[in-house]
């Protein structure tokens, strides 16, 4: 997909990216993805193929959590691959310098199978696949920390510092690209209401970008195996984030029964939904809709078919979110 951030590379200086990696032969270089931020490429060598990522430019217009993202990306793959047995691919190459090009890179695995949205399934199978990720998601939470926020950014000692700051961050990104958001005010004095609440959370490794591109699928002899690709996005914060994605139709924490019931078999901390979960969930669901609505700007111009698509989601995405908010706020006051 086009956006201002992703940039156009020509083979040439491809192929000298993978020189640098002690990749050598590289051959059959194409765009790779539908990606919206990063470019991406797959090339062969030796009959092996492999993929290149490679982040915005320096001087790109990205918001505040995006800097430095590609790096925490290459940290959480060997987060995942070391304390848990979900498939992600293996780095074979990164640098980080700019000395290279003009943003960092890595090089890792092509992954064996299809994105899910590309993967012919019946209607068991994907009931299967939805409870397969759920599992997924409850893994990766048994991965802990004592800190909040993005690693690329500040961490802070709990949960409300952290996702205070992250949304600040993004209003004040909105004003660096010269607009306002009101929707993101307001949902800043709907987590200062709550800080009650939000000050209590356990800090767990949150994914936040669980879209069925960023998930691979392989059907073999009648299994389904998964693997995850693109953990950029990740922070370490509330568990209950992911659930904003995980059924993401259903914007409602108590209409994803049997997604939460198959992460529950996993978990270490069976989720128990009450008006705290749905608070903080309804919060997540805000922040997903406030990033949706400065990265447009950030990243596309009315031209192009994700600006309209933010629009849409986002207007959807905090009217969701504002009236659930409204209700629990009355409702815990009471």
């Amino acid at each position: 997909m086009k956006s201002k951030s992703k940039w156009v590379m020509d083979s040439q200086s491809i192929i000298a990216l993978f020189d640098t990696a002690g990749i050598e032969g590289i051959t059959n270089i194409r765009p790779l993805g539908n990606g919206e931020y990063n470019s991406i490429f797959s090339g062969i060598s030796s009959g092996k193929e492999y993929v290149i990522k490679i982040a915005p430019k320096g001087n790109c217009h990205t918001l505040t959590y995006e800097n430095d993202m590609i790096k925490q990306e290459v940290y959480f793959y060997s987060l995942i691959h070391d304390k848990t047995n979900i498939k992600v691919p293996d780095i074979y190459y990164s640098d980080f310098t700019c000395k290279q090009t003009q943003s960092g890179f890595f090089i890792m695995e092509k992954l064996m199978g299809e994105q899910i949205n590309q993967t012919q399934l019946t209607t068991t199978e994907k009931a299967t696949v939805q409870l397969k990720i759920a599992e997924m998601v409850a893994q990766m939470h048994l991965i802990k920390n004592d800190k909040f926020g993005y690693r690329q950014n500040t961490l802070y000692d709990n949960w409300y510092l952290a996702i205070t700051s992250m949304v600040e961050n993004l209003i004040n990104d909105c004003q660096r690209l010269k607009r306002d958001t009101r929707n993101g005010k307001k949902l800043l004095e709907y987590i200062k209401q709550n800080e009650k609440i939000l000050t209590t959370v356990d800090s767990n490794m949150v994914n936040f970008d669980i879209w069925p591109p960023n998930i691979f699928c392989q059907k073999e002899n009648g299994n389904i195996k998964l693997a995850w690709i693109d953990l950029e996005r990740c922070f370490f914060g509330d568990r209950i984030a992911d659930f904003v994605c995980l059924d993401f139709m259903n914007m409602s924490l108590d209409k994803k029964k049997e997604s939460i019931d198959a992460y529950n078999k996993i978990s270490d901390s069976p989720l128990i939904i009450t008006d705290n979960e749905r608070i903080r969930f309804a919060i997540m669901l805000g922040y997903l809709g406030l990033i949706m609505e400065v990265e447009k700007y950030a990243r596309y111009n009315i031209f192009h078919f994700g600006w309209w698509r933010n629009v849409l989601a986002c207007t959807l995405i905090f009217k969701t979110s504002f009236t659930q908010l409204a209700k629990l706020s009355v409702r815990y006051k009471k």
